[in-house]
């Protein structure tokens, strides 16, 4: 029997900050004036994957004869992990706006296979696993995040602009990690696969909208969303700066997307920076 417990942090809805590269708030440069406007925006989000997981390794037992029962393990994959295994990724998302309503989509889809991963921690039922017990883990991982939300404009000014926000976000993922736990002197413990499946629709809410300073063309995007459903509950949040141009805008943000499951125990946090250029017209 297996177990993949990741725990991720829950903090990012304090923290003002938004749900992907494009889900700022529409420009003032838009105006309403009674017709539809529309923003594309491609963008290259290449995060970290944080992870926590109890695998239950039935008898294992190690060279000396104690049995190591459940084991709790921590890993991370980074962008240098996965980058030369990537198979596909697309990253996108689109909006709508008509006076103070707006509708917003993001679709992130990413495929890699057999990368490496940073085991940080292993833990038995009596603590921390010894140091010369050597950790390796490797991942296959399809994902695809799509969101699809509509807006009230419930503040504009000159210098501020917020939308509220509700909608519906949905995660499919595949995902493969075999772990290995292997000691010093070469001698082979015990080598297992864990299979990790999730095809969930969450219930959202939230807001986005954008810091302007008048007389320029800087601006500073910000998105949270909480949401909760097939999961326990999940959230997304983005911070960043862009520059406005007249046919669209670029931007500079820090994302995370995070995950907690009760059906398996499972939790995963994706974060890093990201960067998108925006078509609006």
């Amino acid at each position: 029997m297996f177990k993949w417990q990741p725990r991720a942090v829950g903090l990012a809805m304090v923290s003002l900050v938004a749900v992907g590269l494009a889900p700022a708030a529409a420009t003032a440069a838009d105006g309403d004036d009674g017709r539809w406007h529309f923003r594309v925006v491609p963008y290259l989000w290449l995060p970290a994957l944080d992870a926590s997981a109890d695998v239950t390794l039935s008898r294992l037992s190690t060279a000396e004869g104690t049995e190591l029962g459940p084991v709790s393990l921590t890993a991370k994959s980074s962008p240098d992990d996965y980058l030369s295994n990537l198979s596909m990724a697309f990253m996108g998302m689109g909006e709508a706006r008509k006076g103070p309503w707006s509708i917003y989509t993001d679709l992130i889809y990413t495929s890699f296979g057999s990368e490496d991963s940073s085991v940080r921690g292993v833990t038995g039922p009596k603590g921390f696993l010894r140091t010369e017990i050597g950790r390796k883990a490797k991942l296959d991982l399809s994902t695809t995040v799509w969101t699809l939300t509509g807006g009230w404009r419930a503040i504009e000014r000159e210098n501020f602009e917020l939308d509220l926000m509700a909608g519906t976000r949905y995660l499919t993922m595949d995902s493969d990690l075999k772990l290995t736990l292997q000691g010093a002197d070469g001698r082979f413990y015990r080598e297992r696969k864990v299979s990790l499946d999730q095809d969930v629709w969450e219930g959202i809410v939230g807001l986005r909208g954008q810091i302007l300073f008048p007389g320029s063309d800087w601006f500073v995007p910000f998105y949270a969303d909480i949401g909760s459903g097939g999961s326990n509950w999940s959230w997304q949040a983005l911070l960043g700066v862009g520059y406005r141009f007249d046919w669209g805008e670029v931007t500079l943000a820090y994302r995370a997307l995070g995950y907690e499951f009760d059906q398996n125990d499972t939790d995963m946090t994706l974060y890093g920076p990201g960067l998108g250029v925006g078509f609006r017209w």
